[in-house]
């Protein structure tokens, strides 16, 4: 009768079933990632025979911040777009099966693990689809963007498990670009310019909300040409791309009105410092490939990609996915002193992993340190809101 009301209770949202187990596969993806690093540095191998840091970019990519981008999806694209509802045999089937596959990848089954996230990730485009075509005529185009990402994303797990299970090498590097510029890039931006304007008008007074579609398709347009790029092997050439793309972040964030949002209340100041963490990321990706069109022996190393995963990515994901647990869980929409620090916790992650790349002679344990500061983050976000996930809404609703 107990475990009959819990699991009543957690799949009574879409985002429940989503974001709990992409809160505790967080922190035990990077609890393996800081153990499988000082095995490696001894000789060790990663998982079932797989290397590590292949199976870190997927986790990265692939593995939890999917979990959180879907249950923001399946919760918000209906609004968005009017279309139906994501029915509750779809997000539980593809929560259930991706976080299966997950659990089976950490124990040591990786293709089989693999092959079950891919199902539960094609169940979770399929319901989004679904919203997406019954929807009526009217602004789609978010909700559309976002499940052609995700569809996208699809395509590049197949591709990882093509690689991992039949040994096709040319398989991961279109996987790791794909997942990063066909999914996860273009999914943050295209939520960022859909709910930063549209929050900001909501608490800032006098607020004109700026939000052209121009500027939106040239990300979207540049993420491609970057992934295009990178699997041709010249990021000689990527400036030309990422330069543009870093001018037109650092543009919307100022006409979105960063420094009167950022000075508002805490969960709207996460989404404006975090969206301005895209146009460093850019910045330093245009600079690297300069460094690299000029012949100079100095490049960025990974400091561009993390400036991106951690940065923008982890600081929207605990902005954006702290909102919706607080407001969908009958909570107020405020984020106390222990959310704004773990943000801040994020932030101070970001640096130690960046350093090493950018200064040559910094010590290699400051890449630790922002494992152990990340991980930190995540274990006391998950200890503060997963119970969200399997108790009743706090005033007394339904969902």
């Amino acid at each position: 009768m107990v475990m009959h009301r819990l699991w009543s209770t957690y799949t009574a949202a879409q985002h429940r079933v989503m974001f709990l187990p992409g809160a505790l596969l967080v922190v035990l993806a990077m609890l393996w990632w800081l153990f499988d690093l000082e095995i490696r540095r001894a000789g060790g191998v990663g998982l079932g025979e797989l290397p590590g840091p292949a199976l870190h970019g997927w986790w990265m990519v692939y593995g939890f911040f999917p979990f959180f981008v879907f249950g923001f999806l399946f919760t918000a694209a209906p609004s968005w777009s009017g279309g139906p509802a994501v029915p509750r045999p779809a997000y539980v089937a593809s929560g259930v099966l991706m976080a299966l596959g997950g659990f089976a990848i950490l124990a040591g089954l990786v293709v089989p693990g693999l092959a079950l996230h891919l199902l539960g990730w094609s169940v979770a485009v399929w319901a989004l689809l679904r919203t997406v075509s019954g929807a009526p005529a009217g602004d789609r185009l978010h909700t559309g963007i976002a499940t052609a990402a995700a569809a996208l994303g699809g395509v590049g797990c197949a591709l990882f498990l093509a690689w991992a299970a039949a040994d096709w090498p040319d398989a991961l590097a279109l996987a790791e670009a794909i997942g990063l510029w066909g999914f996860l890039t273009p999914t943050f931006l295209v939520v960022c310019h859909r709910m930063i304007p549209w929050f900001t008008s909501r608490i800032v007074p006098n607020y004109v909300m700026v939000r052209p579609y121009g500027p939106l398709w040239a990300l979207l347009a540049g993420c491609l040409l970057h992934a295009t790029l990178e699997v041709m092997q010249r990021r000689e050439l990527l400036w030309w791309v990422d330069l543009p793309m870093a001018i037109i972040v650092f543009w919307f964030s100022s006409r979105w009105g960063v420094a009167r949002g950022a000075r508002q209340v805490r969960l709207l100041a996460m989404l404006h410092l975090g969206f301005l963490w895209a146009g460093l990321a850019f910045t330093l990706y245009a600079i690297d490939s300069l460094a690299r069109y000029a012949g100079l022996s100095w490049n960025a190393g990974q400091a561009p990609l993390h400036a991106l995963g951690i940065g923008f990515f982890a600081s929207m994901l605990i902005g954006m996915a702290s909102r919706v647990s607080l407001g969908h869980s009958g909570r107020k929409l405020e984020a106390d002193a222990t959310t704004w620090g773990l943000f801040w916790l994020i932030q101070a992650a970001v640096l130690p992993r960046l350093l090493p790349d950018l200064v040559p002679g910094l010590p290699l344990w400051l890449a630790t340190l922002a494992g152990v500061l990340w991980l930190l983050a995540f274990v006391v976000w998950a200890g503060k809101y997963a119970p969200m996930y399997w108790r009743p809404r706090a005033d007394g609703k339904a969902g």
